[in-house]
């Protein structure tokens, strides 16, 4: 499989939900970051997926457009449209992925999106107010490490 075949499987397993598959295009030392979760190594990035995909629901849609590749490099354009937290609030997450490979897997993912934009719609008012400082992004990572804890320690 080269390497625009991995992102496509890896983003069609995403959609419908399959955290092991997506897993399986990762190397195991893989880093993972984007401005929710920070920067995630090897099991940690396994795990988030597991974890958010275990709280998927039907109204959940991911899609994927734009690959390109490019030696051991690649990137993508995805969206996440879901509903978020006790409120059901619904987002749509526009999200830029760059990769880079090694060994026919996926060794770094750095997922690049607006957390204001985020959290303003995951977060309603406070988001609006507050999305945009270092406070929320450090809040927010806090609450989704917190959040990964408690999935791996019931795990």
């Amino acid at each position: 499989m080269n390497n625009k075949e991995l992102i496509e499987k890896f983003y069609t397993d995403f959609s419908s939900g399959n955290a092991e598959e997506m897993i399986s295009c990762y190397h195991e030392d893989v880093l993972f970051k984007d401005p929710a979760f920070g920067t995630l190594k090897g099991n940690d990035v396994f795990n988030m997926w597991r974890m958010l995909l275990s709280k998927k629901s039907n109204t959940t849609k991911i899609t994927f457009t734009n690959i390109t590749t490019e030696g051991n490099k690649g990137a993508v354009n995805w969206t996440a449209k879901y509903l978020y937290g006790n409120k059901n609030r619904k987002v749509v997450n526009n999200i830029t992925a760059n990769f880079t490979f090694k060994n026919g897997k996926i060794i770094k993912h750095i997922d690049t999106f607006n957390l204001w934009n985020w959290s303003k719609q995951a977060l309603g008012f406070t988001g609006l107010l507050l999305g945009w400082t270092p406070f929320m992004k450090t809040k927010i990572q806090k609450t989704t490490r917190k959040k990964l804890d408690n999935f791996i320690s019931k795990k």
